[in-house]
This record gives structure tokens, C-alpha cells and sequence, in this order.
């Protein structure tokens, strides 16, 4: 039986949070935005502090757990996707795994070298080149100088960024900067990789060769660990999946029963799904505010009809103008697979051209009826200026049911295949002018 390599027991990460109280108001403000909005106060209470006066008369401190009680082992050459919604402890499990951050309770026992990619372009120096910043990174892993010139020319060849090798990664877009950092990490032979949702910032073509990659270093029998809400991918990459839930680990165990509990747990039943405000948000261009699900002349509802159809609303913030930018819907069903994509722009492709001014929008999709199959649905919402980078993701911010109440397949007891179940037109009429040919 193969070794276990990354141990987790009894793991738990706490942290601690300031609210100052804003008298008559009945809210209350972080820290943070307090000493940026109030700095003449926040010199005052310095010199409070220097006077030996208390500064945080009044102030609340709130405990939030990232990740409380979580266990499980990994053995060596598994590829374990981890998975769950936004807040549920992902990225903070990756980190201490990756030794970035320290955990509150608990401890974290690793076998081999591990590689990590959470962010883009953890671990370059901008004002290095892109081939200075391969050495560097090589030389973090603990690769000496033979092994990186000897993965060099394919680490080049992976990332397609040859012609701008001499150039300070500075001047790289997003989208050359993931693609460096990927090939550097995946490519220096670690015992276990360690890879968020970071890939969302490539094309589709360098999200294939990624999960292609991932797949070969799992077949030599290293580690992968994959966080990612695109289900597709992790029932394509994993033996294996954890589930987590406000920090708790929920499931563990095959990657298709345990993304199914994931996209069929309790829906937003009867609501729209606000987003707080750094939720999904990649730049500060622009923000998600709210999502809703809408059935034609109803109420906010979670449940829909087949004959009736839908419609999806976006409230969305512009913070500067913006041109070249898009926003988009991903539908995915029960087993994860994306259903449909739809953009702002399909329409009218010239509205890429189009300069966004800063306020705040609401975008309405409307979904035909008798277009889904019954069952849970999840949506996605993205923006983006294509090709360039990734203004901001939300993955299944929300689910909704449809539901059937009268459609031909409920009627006739009929069972159709097909993700889609839309009615098309058909034609039928008698003609003389074919022969049967009679054996």
C-alpha cells in the first residue's frame, strides 16, 4: 500500500477580528477601513497608547474560525480535489499545507517537497526576468542549478512565453504570469503539488494542458492536491475528493458521490444571494453584488417550472471605466457539468468596445422555457476582459430547482436523454415523391 504523505490531525485555524462601533449608527466598521477613513483619529489614539490610555474602549474582537477539527490523510501518487463554496476553509487548508501559514490547533505532517501555486505569481520578484524568476522559484523548491537547466527548455516550451523570456515579469499579463508560475511548479519534479483556483485565469486551451499536466505527475506516482469549482475538472483529475463546510470537513471519499453532495446540499431556497464584498472580486474594477433567480411575473423563487422559464439577475458595481469587458453566466447541473455559458455581449459582439462608466448595473438573462431538465442547478458568474484578465469569479453562488409540472416527458412517463430538454420546431407532411426500396 503506498505511504501516506501529508497527514492532517485534530487542524484548526483561528483568527481575530476588530469592530469599532460607530455610536448612533447601530453598524459597525472593520479596523481597517477605520484607520484608512479616520487617520487624524487613529494618530490620536497612538498617542493614547503612548500615554498608557486604552485604545480599544468600546471595540468588539470576533473569533472566526477558517478551519476547526479537520482530519484526513492522502497517500502517496492520489489526486485529491478540494472542494467546496466560497468561505468554506479551502484556500486556508492549502496554505498550511504549503507551510505559508501557521495552524491554531492542531498539526500537518508532510513526506517529500512540496510545490505550491495559490496565487498568481507567488514567489516572482517583478523586476526579474521571466528566466531569472524559473532559477529563483527552482532554487525556493530546493532544486539546485543542474536539475533547473535541465527542465528549463520545457518549462519555456509549457508556458509559451519564449519571445518574452528576457522581459521583467513586471510587464507579463495575468494570464503569462499563471502560465510561468504553473509550468515552474509543475515541472520541478515535487513530491506533492499543490494547486488552487488559480488556473481560472488561463485560456481554455492552457486549462487542458494543465489538467493534462496534473494527470502525468499523478501517473508517476506524486501527490496533487486541486482546489477548484469547475466539477468537471475534478471528476476528470481525481481518485479522490474532500468536501469542506464552514471550515469543517464535511465528506471525504469518491469524487462523483461526493461533488454530487455538493451541488445537491440545501439550496437559497426563496432568496437572491447577496455577495460580500470582497467575495469573487479579482481586481477592483469591478464587483458581483447580488444574484437572483426570478420566475417570469413571480417573486425571488429557487424553484422553477419547466414550462415556465426563467430569469437570471445580476447586480453588478463598476468602480472605474471599463472597456472591453464582459459579464458571464455559467449553468452547471447536478453531476457539475456546464450546461451553458452566456455572456452580456452574444448578442451584439461590437458591445466589447463599449466603455463601462462607473455605477452600479443590473444585467437580466432570460432562460426559455422548456430549455433544462428537471433537477438542481448551480450558477457561476464571472467578468472579464478576454485575453487580458479576470475581473472577478463567483463560483455556484447559487442553486435553484426546476422542477416538471406538466411537460411531455411527465405526461407519456417517457424517459428523454440530453442535458437540455429544449421543445424544437418540427415539420411533417405527406409526400409521393419517395420510394421505399423493397428488398
Amino acid at each position: 500500500m503506498p505511504e501516506t504523505v501529508i497527514k492532517v490531525e485534530n487542524l484548526g485555524k483561528k483568527y481575530l477580528i476588530g469592530h469599532q462601533s460607530v455610536k448612533g449608527s447601530g453598524r459597525y466598521l472593520a479596523l481597517r477601513d477605520v484607520l484608512v477613513q479616520n487617520a487624524q483619529s487613529y494618530w490620536q489614539k497612538t498617542k493614547d497608547l503612548l500615554q498608557g490610555r486604552a485604545i480599544i474602549e468600546g471595540d468588539t474582537i470576533e473569533e472566526i474560525w477558517a478551519l476547526q477539527d479537520v482530519n484526513f490523510e492522502i497517500r502517496q501518487g492520489e489526486a485529491v480535489g478540494i472542494i467546496g463554496r466560497n468561505g468554506a476553509g479551502k484556500s486556508t487548508l492549502l496554505k498550511i499545507l504549503s507551510r505559508i501559514t501557521e495552524p491554531s490547533t492542531g498539526r500537518v505532517t508532510l513526506k517529500g517537497r512540496i510545490a505550491s501555486l495559490l496565487e498568481v505569481g507567488t514567489g516572482f520578484h517583478p523586476e526579474l526576468t521571466g528566466r531569472e524568476n524559473i532559477y529563483l522559484n527552482g532554487a525556493i523548491l530546493g532544486m539546485t542549478r543542474k536539475e533547473i537547466q535541465r527542465k528549463f527548455d520545457e518549462i519555456v516550451a509549457f508556458a509559451e512565453v519564449g519571445q518574452y523570456l528576457d522581459t521583467p515579469v513586471k510587464r507579463y499579463s495575468s494570464g503569462m504570469y499563471v502560465r510561468l508560475a504553473f509550468a515552474v511548479a509543475a515541472h520541478l519534479e515535487p513530491e506533492i503539488l499543490v494547486v488552487d483556483e488559480v488556473l481560472a485565469v488561463g485560456d481554455a486551451e492552457f486549462q487542458r494542458k494543465c489538467l493534462g499536466k496534473m494527470s502525468d505527475v499523478a501517473g508517476e506516482g506524486r501527490t496533487v492536491l486541486f482546489v477548484s469549482h469547475n466539477i468537471a475538472a475534478i471528476l476528470a483529475l481525481c481518485n479522490r475528493a474532500i468536501l469542506l463546510k464552514n471550515g469543517h470537513l464535511q465528506a471525504s471519499g469518491d469524487p462523483q458521490t461526493i461533488s454530487s453532495q455538493y451541488l445537491t446540499g440545501p439550496a437559497d431556497v426563496g432568496r437572491e444571494a447577496i455577495v460580500a464584498h470582497k467575495d469573487g472580486s479579482i481586481t477592483n474594477e469591478l464587483r458581483i453584488c447580488a444574484v437572483r433567480v426570478i420566475s417570469p411575473g413571480k417573486d425571488i423563487s429557487a424553484d422553477i417550472t419547466v414550462t415556465e422559464g426563467m430569469n437570471i439577475e445580476i447586480t453588478y458595481q463598476v468602480e472605474r471605466p471599463l472597456r472591453g469587458a464582459n459579464l458571464c453566466i455559467h449553468l452547471y447541473n447536478a453531476s457539475g457539468v456546464c450546461v451553458l455559458t452566456t455572456t452580456d455581449i452574444d448578442r451584439d459582439p461590437s458591445l466589447i468596445r463599449q466603455t463601462r462608466l462607473p455605477g452600479t448595473y443590473q444585467a437580466c438573462c432570460q432562460v426559455s422555457s422548456q430549455f433544462l431538465r428537471p433537477g438542481r442547478y448551480a450558477i457561476s458568474v464571472t467578468s472579464s476582459i478576454p485575453g487580458i484578465r479576470v475581473l472577478a469569479d463567483i463560483q455556484q453562488v447559487l442553486t435553484f430547482d426546476v422542477i416538471d409540472t406538466g411537460s411531455v416527458e411527465a405526461l407519456t412517463g417517457q424517459g428523454r436523454q440530453g442535458i437540455i430538454a429544449p421543445i424544437l420546431e418540427w415539420y411533417s407532411q405527406q409526400t409521393e415523391d419517395f420510394e421505399v426500396e423493397r428488398a
